[in-house]
């Protein structure tokens, strides 16, 4: 047997003694096609690396990975498993520092500055009252407005409803003015009747 042969073997020994501690009712001829499955990618993993190095004719370190903040160094590799170290790096020294927002300086104002910015504080004020009450002087024109619109509305109705009222009373004045007179003609001719 080779060496490579020699390690399969051990790699798949490991793999039966891993599938039998963690899964005790696992038959032998599942096994058996797993490790001949794990044989055949080996040997695809041999091709691949193989194929790769006529690709990459120099060697690369493998070996550490480095990352931002941490590198990744390969101990030992085994035929069960690999064993990796992992180095963390320090922290950066500028995330160390706090950050601390330095406030703006201030200006030491003269007697004339606080004057000046008083004087545009009490302009300010007076614009903004001018502009709440010329607010409110056209929110209560518009009120007068509504409200004169109303009673107008509300006369021409009463103007009408009082036409109508007096229309309807003169046409009852009339249809009874007309009932009675035929009632009384009604009357006189019965009158006049048994006289005949």
């Amino acid at each position: 047997y080779s060496d490579s042969s020699l390690a399969l073997s051990a790699a798949t020994a490991g793999l039966f003694s891993f599938a039998f501690a963690t899964a005790p009712r696992v038959h032998i001829p599942t096994m058996a096609k797993t490790a001949m499955a794990y044989k055949e990618k080996m040997k695809e993993l041999s091709m691949l690396s193989l194929i790769c190095s006529c690709f990459y004719p120099e060697p690369r370190n493998i070996n550490i990975y480095t990352y931002d903040d941490m590198e990744v160094k390969q101990i030992n590799k085994r035929a069960s498993g690999q064993a990796f170290e992992l180095i963390l790096k320090p922290p950066s020294p500028i995330s160390e520092a706090p950050r601390t927002l330095a406030s703006p300086k201030k200006k030491d104002l003269s007697l004339e500055e606080i004057q000046k910015k008083l004087e545009a504080a009490e302009e300010r004020r007076k614009s903004q009252e001018a502009q709440v009450l010329k607010q409110l002087a056209e929110k209560r024109e518009h009120e007068r407005e509504v409200l004169q619109k109303a009673l107008e509305e509300n006369n021409n109705f009463s103007k009408m409803a009082e036409e109508k009222l007096i229309l309807k009373m003169e046409q009852i004045k009339e249809n009874r003015e007309a009932n009675l007179a035929a009632i009384i003609e009604r009357l006189q001719e019965k009158v006049r009747a048994p006289d005949c």
